[in-house]
């Protein structure tokens, strides 16, 4: 069972940012940091379009709007990832059977997911775009540090993982009124016209 803590903290990662926690893990992999890691993960042709679609995230990410439609279209991408690291990481160790790692990573993923996408609907409510840059840049630090943390000590980072996954849950519920008010100015505002984001 333990390769678990690992598992679904890859899962809450990769709901967050999926190509960062293939491109980090591979690494780890390639250098010798970690002997956890799938050879599949470790391959030259993975870590560079992990590295291309990261770099690609971590500007669409930092966009007011842009960002929220970027997780639109991640919706299914984030969980699937989440599903299918979990299952590569359950069949190196052969600890736990690779369908009920894909259902732990793959449904945290989506929680994470949920979250990250519903907190960014919130902060495209402001009229400035600085918000949604420090949230990004605070997103990526965040799954940097958890997965490098899990690297070494897989059970404190799941810990880590299910704390931050149960505030982002309340967060999420407490600014679920300007969810909707972001909700509602976009079903209003007419195609084409306006500035990046509504006005305050």
């Amino acid at each position: 069972m333990s390769v678990i803590p690992l598992v679904f903290t890859s899962g809450w990662a990769s709901g967050i940012n999926a190509y960062a926690v293939v491109l980090l893990l591979g690494l780890f992999g390639v250098t010798g940091v970690s002997d956890e890691v799938p050879a599949a993960l470790q391959r030259t042709d993975v870590l560079i379009v992990a590295g291309v679609l990261f770099l690609c995230e971590a500007v669409a990410d930092k966009i007011p709007y842009v960002d929220s439609v970027w997780d639109t279209a991640h919706t299914v991408v984030r969980p699937v990832a989440g599903a299918m690291i979990a299952a590569l990481l359950a069949g190196e160790s052969g600890s736990l059977p690779e369908l009920a790692a894909g259902a732990i990573g793959g449904s945290t993923a989506l929680m994470s997911h949920l979250v990250k996408a519903g907190t960014r609907m919130a902060v495209n409510t402001s009229p400035e775009p600085f918000s949604n840059v420090g949230m990004s840049i605070a997103e990526d630090l965040g799954v940097a540090g958890v997965i490098t943390f899990a690297i070494f000590n897989p059970v404190a980072a799941a810990v880590i993982a299910a704390v931050l996954l149960m505030l982002g849950i309340v967060t999420v519920a407490f600014l679920a009124s300007r969810i909707r008010r972001f909700l509602r100015r976009k079903e209003k505002r007419p195609a084409g016209t306006g500035g990046p984001w509504p006005p305050g």
